[in-house]
């Protein structure tokens, strides 16, 4: 069983930048997709980026794209996403997935693992 375990959430303020950093034990997710979504209050959860298990493909959803950028270090079995120029638009509870099928997907429901979410609020 995998477990998925993100950090990095926090409060900035408009404009700056945070760097989410997921950790999975359990088994290696190596050969996985894995992906960050995002549940905004009163709204439903949202796919924002993807990575296949070799990391030379990726996906973003439109409204970050140019300001986030996912990466994996499967020797660490850690997946992490850079977010830059944030808006008050990105605040909101970010996830990380992992799934087994291998390339990039924003199917929330190919992804059997999850994480228990980090809170990334951005004060305007």
């Amino acid at each position: 069983q995998v477990q998925l375990v993100e950090s990095g959430g926090g409060l900035v303020q408009a404009g700056g930048s945070l760097r989410l950093s997921c950790a999975a034990s359990g088994r290696t997710v190596s050969t996985y997709a894995m992906a960050w979504f995002r549940r905004a209050p009163g709204k439903e959860r949202e796919f924002v980026a993807s990575i296949n298990w070799s990391g030379d493909k990726t996906s973003y959803v439109d409204s970050v794209k140019g300001r986030f950028t996912i990466s994996r270090d499967n020797a660490k079995d850690t997946v992490d996403l850079q977010m830059n120029s944030l808006k008050s638009e990105d605040t909101a509870v970010y996830y990380c997935a992992g799934s087994r099928v291998t390339a990039p997907t924003p199917l929330s429901s190919l992804y059997a693992y999850w994480g228990q979410g980090t809170q990334v609020t951005v004060s305007s």
